[in-house]
């Protein structure tokens, strides 16, 4: 379901389109690196400032492998040791790197730097518009959501702040990135933070009509109590032998014998 080493970084020289030939061969950072690839352009860059701040990273290097590889990539430092970093390794480090800085990207985008950073993205419509309809007749935008706080728990999903529901969303490309990665604060955090882009109002929801009349709860009330009628008057028909027929018979000999 989520997006994995080889899915980012086999094709890095395709998908890395936004930056041109001239530019790539000046030094880039692996945030920037990870960011522009295709499929990544959901993340916003965290700050390097941020990520060697210790207390920030508190309780992540349990949830990751290779903790310290994989920062030590994130934030390009050259290990004095070549040899620490063995070649089969090498993946499992890069898949660390990727996760780690999907864990560390969810609190990041709980800052006040973050949370800018991601107000960019969604007045750009980054992340899609609500399906509902009355969401997306008035253009209605939203941000990614995680339902679980905890890595491979679930995928990432879409809150619409207009009806206050979650959808799965309509990329693809987000839909394979972990829930994790966004949390499930960001959203909730984020409108509070920014209540101007929360509708006044939510969306009334639809009335079902026939022939254009409205159907009368009390309608499917009626309907429902003939239903549990008709159940109880059919439940004897299954219940087996009827009381005339147990009192024809009679024990004999240690067996039921049915008298005619």
């Amino acid at each position: 379901m989520f997006k994995t080493a080889g899915e980012i970084t086999t094709d890095s020289d395709e998908d890395y389109s936004e930056i041109s030939g001239s530019d790539r061969d000046e030094e880039i950072t692996w945030i920037e690196w990870f960011c522009h690839l295709k499929g990544n352009e959901f993340f916003v860059e965290v700050d390097e400032d941020y990520i060697q701040d210790d207390f920030n990273l508190t309780g992540l290097s349990a949830q990751v492998p290779c903790y310290e590889d994989a920062l030590n990539m994130i934030l390009d430092f050259d290990d004095q040791d070549d040899s620490r970093v063995q070649d089969d390794q090498q993946p499992l480090v890069e898949t660390a790197a990727q996760m780690l800085y999907g864990l560390i990207h969810a609190r990041f985008i709980l800052t006040s730097r973050g949370m800018a950073a991601m107000l960019d993205k969604y007045n750009c419509y980054v992340y899609g518009k609500c399906p509902l309809t009355q969401c997306e007749a008035i253009n209605q935008a939203v941000l990614p959501i995680g339902m679980s706080d905890l890595l491979r728990q679930s995928a990432a999903k879409v809150y619409c702040p207009h009806c206050r529901e979650i959808y799965f969303p309509k990329s693809s490309k987000l839909e394979c990135l972990d829930g994790a990665y966004f949390g499930t604060t960001f959203a909730h955090l984020f409108f509070l933070t920014y209540q101007q882009l929360v509708p006044p109002t939510m969306p009334a929801p639809h009335c079902p009509r026939i022939y254009g009349f409205k159907i009368h709860k009390s309608v499917k009330e009626n309907l429902r109590r003939q239903c549990e009628r008709a159940q109880k008057q059919a439940l004897p028909m299954f219940s087996g032998k009827s009381a005339g027929s147990q009192d024809r018979t009679a024990e004999g000999g240690g067996q039921e014998i049915v008298v005619d």
